[in-house]
């Protein structure tokens, strides 16, 4: 239990000792007894009588009176009337009276305790509102919460990041600056006072603003978009402020704002007319920004994955002066960034990384030591300690697909269907001209998929439109198959239908690859960096109809071609079938030698997969 919450628990149990205490120390009204409540009429009629041989008086009325009579010494307890009539009339009865000062403990402790009570609840409160940078800290609101990192305290540099060299070079004229920032003074140039870092997510945007702060060895102020903004308005504007008053001290120094979509979403766009906090805060950022002179050697790096959404008064010319695209890295950046996330991994000499990174289209930074680390991990599973060929390939697999279910149960006749269906993608792929290669194949279930052809995929900066087409086939080509060999077809191809379509609608809508409906733009794509698709442009339902029907026909004319490829090589399809049934997975070299008709090596014998029905 925390320090807190024993002092939560200690003011519950005084709030009860608080309530109980005073009614603990209430008096009681009359004394009952067998004979009935003693009354005030039966004091005074015993005092008449001589039977009351002490009365005892406290604060508030309270009497202990001493009886004697007959059946022995009896106290009974009563509230006498507090007035002077009721003292006489003890006195002229001769009775011993004693009165007593301040009445019972507990009844000083009911008076008492609120008050205790009161100030506890105080001091807890001050003592949690001065925690840390607790955001219940009412104190601490309009502080900034950056993190700051001291001179030297980076050793991040150039050289620990990849597969972006036009981004670094755009940034080593910040760095050139903050080291010598009178060369630029004496020729009258002014330092872009903000850079813009755009790119998808994971491809190293925050990454190389630590590079910067590392190479120019200057202190670095780190901070979220979201740190800015709460729901008491004027705190965000408050934190700017604060953000720049420290790093106008700190100067020269680097301020690094992630995720600024957060904050710098374009304002005039609230649904409800209303100048919200987050324009509030917006406006003060624009202020600071537009405040530094081109004497301060301050350099604001922020990073977005939505530079569509942003203000466009943020993004003119004296605030962030420079866009720097921090893209998927090409073939040759993916096995420059591998090299530099294996220099602490034991790599075994089966390991080509420029392989892994010929089949790694479309990673970025990120995925790629993710996907070493998963290899790493894999190696320690099995027991070795170096990353051999097959950890990586796993690695790779693992991050596409998902991990291996090998203890799915899978009948039979599926298992037999997955095989035609994966050998269709593969032979389409490897005979159509414009399509990528196959790179494995394989039926055993992985992640939501049975099984799984993987492309051996390549860099393409433009794609024609018979490559297009031919990867509209590809995707076909697996129901093609089910088709051809089973005459019916299954829920199998679910996936590649999205991918068919998605390629034919943008070669209609994006590309201008349509004859009927012309080179006219009916998408616009969002311009950000996280997917989603284009969206749709306004347009007649003559026209929506018109591009259906053709990506209707897009579809018809590749499946057809697919099925004609699946039925001219039929036999090859069963012989590949047969042995991939039996191998569970091929690589690319197998499938070629299969393809033109030789045989393969036999496995070693290993443990069978379970079969038979599921469930």
């Amino acid at each position: 239990m925390n320090r807190a919450a024993r002092l939560l628990l200690a003011t519950l149990i005084l709030s009860l000792g608080a309530t109980l205490g005073p009614a603990l120390a209430a008096p009681t009204r009359a004394a009952v007894t067998s004979d009935g409540p003693y009354t005030t009429n039966r004091f005074f009629a015993d005092l008449e009588q001589q039977r009351v041989t002490r009365v005892v008086l406290s604060s508030g009325g309270m009497a202990n009176v001493t009886l004697a009579d007959g059946s022995g010494t009896r106290v009974r307890t009563l509230v006498v009337p507090p007035d002077g009539a009721t003292l006489t009339r003890i006195r002229k009865a001769g009775v011993p009276l004693t009165v007593t000062g301040s009445g019972s403990t507990l009844g000083w402790l009911g008076q008492v305790l609120p008050l205790l009570l009161t100030g506890l609840i105080l001091v807890v409160l001050w003592r949690s509102m001065r925690t840390g940078a607790s955001s219940a800290n009412p104190t601490a609101f309009g502080r900034s919460r950056a993190a700051v990192i001291a001179e030297g305290q980076i050793k991040l540099t150039f050289n620990d990041v990849a597969g972006c060299d036009e981004a670094k070079q755009d940034l080593q004229e910040v760095v050139d600056f903050l080291r010598q920032p009178e060369r630029y003074h004496q020729l009258g140039a002014r330092i872009p006072h903000g850079v813009l870092l755009v790119g998808p997510p994971g491809s190293g945007k925050t990454l190389l603003a630590k590079a910067v702060a590392g190479e120019a060895r200057v202190p670095y102020f780190s901070i979220s978009g979201s740190d800015f903004v709460e729901m008491f308005v004027g705190v965000g504007a408050a934190r700017v402020r604060d953000l720049f008053e420290q790093a106008r001290k700190s100067a020269p120094c680097i301020v690094f704002i992630d995720e600024i979509d957060a904050v710098g979403r374009k304002r005039g766009v609230n649904m409800q007319g209303g100048n919200d906090e987050r324009e509030q805060t917006l406006n003060q950022l624009l202020v600071e920004m537009d405040g530094f002179s081109s004497g301060q050697e301050v350099i604001i790096l922020a990073a977005t994955n939505r530079p569509d959404v942003l203000d466009a008064a943020l993004l003119r010319p004296g605030r962030f002066d420079r866009q720097v695209v921090v893209d998927a890295p090409d073939v040759r950046g993916r096995e420059m960034i591998l090299r530099i996330h294996a220099r602490k991994k034991p790599l075994d000499a089966s390991v080509d990384l420029g392989v892994i990174a010929r089949r790694t289209a479309g990673m970025v930074g990120a995925d790629l030591e993710n996907l070493l680390n998963e290899a790493a991990l894999q190696a320690a599973r099995s027991g070795r300690t170096r990353i051999v060929g097959r950890d990586v390939e796993e690695a790779r697999d693992r991050v596409l697909m998902g991990p291996e279910r090998r203890s799915l149960v899978v009948r039979e006749a599926d298992r037999k269907v997955t095989a035609y269906h994966e050998v269709g993608h593969a032979l389409a792929a490897q005979l159509l001209p414009h399509a990528n290669r196959v790179a494995k194949l394989t039926v055993v279930p992985r992640g939501r998929a049975a099984g799984y052809m993987m492309p051996d995929a390549d860099d393409r900066l433009h794609v024609t439109r018979p490559a297009l087409e031919d990867m509209i086939a590809v995707a076909l080509a697996g129901r093609a198959a089910e088709q051809v060999v089973f005459g019916e077809i299954t829920t199998g191809a679910q996936n590649d239908f999205q991918q068919a379509t998605s390629i034919a609608r943008r070669m209609v809508t994006e590309w201008g690859m349509s004859d009927r409906i012309g080179k006219v733009a009916l998408a616009s794509d969002q311009g950000n960096f996280l997917g989603g698709g284009p969206q749709m442009l306004p347009m007649s339902e003559g026209t929506a109809s018109q591009i259906d029907s053709e990506v209707k026909d897009l579809i018809d004319t590749a499946y057809t071609r697919a099925v004609h490829l699946i039925g001219e090589h039929l036999h090859r399809v069963h012989e590949i079938v047969t042995v991939l049934l039996t191998r569970e997975t091929l690589s690319g070299e197998e499938f070629t030698a299969l393809l033109d008709g030789q045989t393969l090596d036999p496995l070693p014998p290993a443990v069978p997969r379970p079969s038979g029905l599921a469930g």
